[in-house]
Parts: structure tokens; C-alpha cells; sequence
């Protein structure tokens, strides 16, 4: 069974939103076993509604549409559905009355008109009650397909799909079994990687599929099934992860369920009461911030420095003047130094640094844009690597941060 998302909004398709909905919407899809076959963002005009409803009953089983359903001129999706089901407006007395209740209990401004018009619906949907908005959704049927409307704010939409439109579909159909498993690899290219597994990737049972998902110094591979019976999907999954990880151990980070390679590395750090500091030249802190959004960060992350003036790696981070003169700041001695001294300072078991030239023109050194030196220093001394990462700043420093997480792990695995 196949679903089609359409996302209704003018905000959408000039970026001044980006929509989350749809994202959202794929992955509870898809967890109750519907593929979702397009997702579609149009405009709120009439006829461009009519015409994305009209196609995506033709390639989809379940339509969700998403936005257009607010009090003002410019939400028509309501008028448009009831002109597609030939249908018209009725008020439904117990969304009025929930929109009078609303206005009582959270807002001074009066009940204007506009407002009670919230509580008018197609006189053939499903009214599913918004107990987070004022916007109800509407549940219609048409030729055997199922047209579910819901308002686009995030919070009440997911509220809707999981409360009320996802059992409803359970209730009335039976769906096939679909399993996700993604696995994360460092430090191999895409193309790399596919020659690698081509010959185990060719003998995939015909309902199982493989994903590239490439991103900077990282690919993930998502597995992909879909039966009827869950046991014997699950069995045979597991069964090619096991053949896949025997090819792939050395680039292996870990599976995605268990969260990014920073919260790998996160988890290993608390469990084996190991403490991590980060000094940051070129980097700028995203590799401390990579750590400090994941939750529990304290048990393990001791502190970071971003160092990003010569200056400052003499003056707090104690790095001799003179072994930068000498190597220049993007060099492999500055890069140890400021690695030794941040562990020094923070008292960590280890320390990651970085020193290196973003572009887009060079700075203290005379360094090709896109150089980086990364060390790693712990007990057993200080280790460092130089990468040239490109031109482009964004993807030097993205590709410096998942770097120097792929050389901590691989040095905390030969623990």
C-alpha cells in the first residue's frame, strides 16, 4: 500500500519554511508498513490543488495533506476539497464548540467570525477532533482511496497522525511489514565502498534493498525490507547485516538507532569513565557542540578552547611561540602541542585539536585552503594526521569535525 504527501503552502516553496512535515509524516508511515510513493509541495491556489489531488489519486492508496487549513482568505484547501468530493461545507457543532472553549480559556481577543468558521467541514468527511489548534482534520474516501487533511502546524499535525490517523488505518487495513536497519561507516568514499560490497550486494533477496546515503567522511548504508511476515524478514535482515559487517569491520562505526558517531563515542567514553577535552582552531567549536547537544555529554566531555588567533594558542593554550614560528600554526608540532596542553588543562583521559586553513584565503600560514592537521593526544602519547578537505569552508570544517570523531574512535578500539 502506498501513500502520496502533499504539503500545501506558499512559505514552503520560497524556503521562508522548511518542511519538517513531510519528514515526519514518512517515518510513521512507514513504520505501520506504507511505502510512501511522492511527496509534493504546491501552492495554496485552487487549481494547483485540484490537480495534485486528482494525480495523487492515481499513484497512492493514502493521501495526506498537510496546511491550507487556517481561518484566513488565503487557506482555501477546505472549498477546494469539498469542489474535488463534489461536496459542501457543514458546521460541525463539536468543533465549534471547541473553538469557543479555546477562545475562553487562552485568548482576550473576541471570537470573530473568521474564528467560528474553523468549526465548517465536508459534509462527507470524518471530522478528527484538533486538541491542540483550533483547525480539525478531515478524514474523506473517494474510489477506494483515503484522503486525510490536517492542519500544517507541526505539533498539531503530529498529534492528529498519531493519535487518530494511524490507528484509523490499522483499524481498516492490514499492512505488510517494512524494517529499516542503517549502518554507519567512516572513513571510505561512497564509490569506494559500493566496489567493496558489490558481490554481496547483488545476491540481496529480492524484498530487501540497499541505500547509499553519503555525507562528509561518512556513508551510511540503509537496509530496507518488506514482507508479510515480520519473523522471517527480521531473520533474514539480521542474517545479511551479519554477512555485510564481515566485509566492512575495519570502516564499521555502528548501527544509527544507537545515534550519531559522536554519541557512540559518547556512550563508550561513560562506560569505560574515560574523559575527552577539544581544542578547535579552524573548526570553530563544531566539534565541542557536536558533543554538547547530545544528552548526558557531562559524564565524559570535560571542556574545549576555541583557539582561533595564533595569539590565543600561545596565551591559552601555552604553545611556544617559537614552534609556531618555526612549523607555522598549521603544522603537525602546533597540532600536538595544543592537543597535550588541552588535556593538560582540562585534566581529560583524551583531547582532540585541530589547526588548519578554511579558507576561502589563507590566514597565519602559508598552508593550502583546506589543509588540516588533527591530533589526538592520550596516555600513551599524542598521534596526529593532516587532511587536505577541499576549498569549500562549509565542507572543510564538516569533514575536519567527522574526521577527528572517526581517529578518537579508532584510537579508543584499540583500548
Amino acid at each position: 500500500m502506498q501513500a502520496e504527501i502533499i504539503t500545501i503552502g506558499d512559505e514552503i516553496l520560497i524556503g521562508q519554511v522548511v518542511d519538517t512535515n513531510s519528514a515526519f509524516l514518512g517515518k510513521e508511515l512507514n513504520k505501520v508498513g506504507v511505502s510512501v510513493y511522492q511527496i509534493t509541495s504546491i501552492q495554496d491556489e485552487k487549481s494547483h490543488i485540484l490537480k495534485a489531488l486528482k494525480e495523487a489519486e492515481e499513484n497512492a492508496d493514502i493521501i495526506i495533506i498537510t496546511g491550507g487549513l487556517g481561518p484566513t482568505k488565503d487557506d482555501i484547501t477546505k472549498h477546494t476539497i469539498c469542489e474535488y468530493f463534489n461536496d459542501t461545507l457543514i458546521e460541525d457543532k463539536a468543533v465549534l464548540a471547541h473553538v469557543e472553549q479555546i477562545f475562553l480559556k487562552y485568548s482576550t481577543a473576541p471570537l470573530l467570525e473568521v474564528n467560528k468558521q474553523q468549526a465548517l467541514v465536508p459534509s462527507k468527511s470524518t471530522v478528527l477532533m484538533n486538541h491542540n489548534g483550533t483547525a480539525p482534520g478531515m478524514w474523506l474516501e473517494k474510489n477506494g482511496k483515503v484522503f486525510v487533511s490536517l492542519p500544517g502546524v507541526p505539533f498539531e499535525m503530529k498529534a492528529l497522525i498519531t493519535e487518530q490517523v494511524i490507528p484509523k488505518l490499522r483499524q481498516q487495513y492490514k499492512f505488510p511489514y517494512i524494517l529499516h536497519r542503517t549502518i554507519l561507516t567512516s572513513g571510505i568514499g561512497e564509490s569506494a565502498l559500493a566496489d567493496h560490497i558489490s558481490q554481496w550486494e547483488d545476491n540481496l533477496p529480492h524484498y530487501i534493498k540497499l541505500a547509499y546515503l553519503p555525507s562528509l567522511g561518512r556513508v551510511r548504508l540503509r537496509l530496507s525490507g518488506k514482507s508479510q511476515d515480520k519473523q522471517e524478514l527480521e531473520n533474514e535482515l539480521q542474517n545479511q547485516i551479519n554477512l555485510l559487517l564481515a566485509l566492512i569491520k575495519d570502516v564499521f562505526v555502528g548501527y544509527e538507532e544507537d545515534g550519531s558517531i559522536e554519541a557512540i563515542i559518547g556512550s563508550q567514553l561513560t562506560k569505560a569513565k574515560k574523559t575527552l577535552a577539544i581544542a578547535e582552531s579552524c573548526t570553530g567549536g563544531n566539534i565541542a557542540k557536536s558533543f554538547t547537544e547530545i544528552p548526558g555529554a557531562s559524564a565524559y566531555f570535560k571542556g574545549s578552547v576555541v583557539t582561533y588567533a595564533t595569539a590565543s594558542k600561545v596565551q591559552v593554550l601555552d604553545v611556544s611561540e617559537a614552534l609556531i614560528k618555526q612549523h607555522s600554526v598549521v603544522s603537525r608540532e602546533v597540532a600536538e602541542a595544543m592537543a597535550l596542553n588541552v588535556r593538560t588543562l582540562f585534566n581529560s583521559d583524551y583531547a582532540i585539536s585541530t589547526t588548519g586553513n578554511a579558507g576561502p584565503t589563507k590566514g597565519d600560514s602559508d598552508a593550502d585552503v583546506g589543509t588540516v592537521w588533527i591530533a589526538i593526544a592520550s596516555n600513551n602519547g599524542v598521534h596526529s594526521e593532516v587532511f587536505n578537505f577541499g576549498s569549500n569552508r562549509e565542507k572543510v570544517i564538516g569533514r575536519a569535525t567527522n574526521k577527528a570523531f572517526e581517529m578518537l574512535q579508532k584510537l579508543f578500539l584499540k583500548k
